[in-house]
């Protein structure tokens, strides 16, 4: 893809009807895990194609290998990038995107969009982090996931990978904030 860096793919999320239910199945199937879940993601502002917009989801983060997987699940009804895969209503679930790290959001954004590729949605957690949907859904399928790679950022993918180095397969959904030893 023209003037799109070599960006290593951090994440593969999908979108599901119940984040517990997905991890426990895929911990199960393939060994990931364990799985932190999230829940009811405080943001401060999410614009869903130019449009302020609510975007309550819950998210359990885990590690399948070398890649981190996300299941996903929104608890409303709105307008968003996973209803633009999925609608509501429609019971249709998957794949819903991958996840790079930039070292600018806005530029990163104005790339993809040079690209073929335009912003979905962008959105930023209560906790400082922005993230962008941008949608690849005509040359990937998915949508692309992009944030920038923060040292809080970095830490939290450390902190998964870690878990998963020395997990020996019980409890495998946590809560975040808990401890997790």
């Amino acid at each position: 893809m023209p003037d799109l860096p070599d960006l290593p793919v951090r994440q593969l999320a999908y979108f599901v009807p119940d984040i517990d239910a997905a991890a426990t199945a895929h911990s199960a199937a393939f060994g990931s895990g364990p799985y932190f879940a999230f829940r009811h993601v405080p943001l401060v502002r999410s614009k869903h194609r130019g449009v302020e917009r609510p975007f309550d989801h819950s998210s359990a983060y885990g590690q399948w290998g070398n890649v981190m997987v996300e299941f996903l699940q929104q608890h409303n009804p709105d307008p968003s990038a996973c209803h633009d895969l999925y609608p509501q209503g429609s019971g249709q679930y998957g794949l819903h995107h991958t996840a790079v790290w930039v070292d600018n959001l806005q530029e990163a954004i104005a790339r993809f969009d040079a690209a073929g590729m335009p912003l979905a949605q962008i959105s930023a957690t209560a906790f400082g982090t922005d993230f962008a949907f941008v949608d690849a859904r005509s040359s990937l399928g998915h949508m692309i996931e992009l944030y920038e790679g923060t040292e809080s950022l970095r830490g939290f993918y450390a902190m998964v990978r870690e878990a998963a180095q020395r997990w020996d397969g019980s409890d495998p959904i946590r809560e975040l904030g808990e401890s997790n030893d």
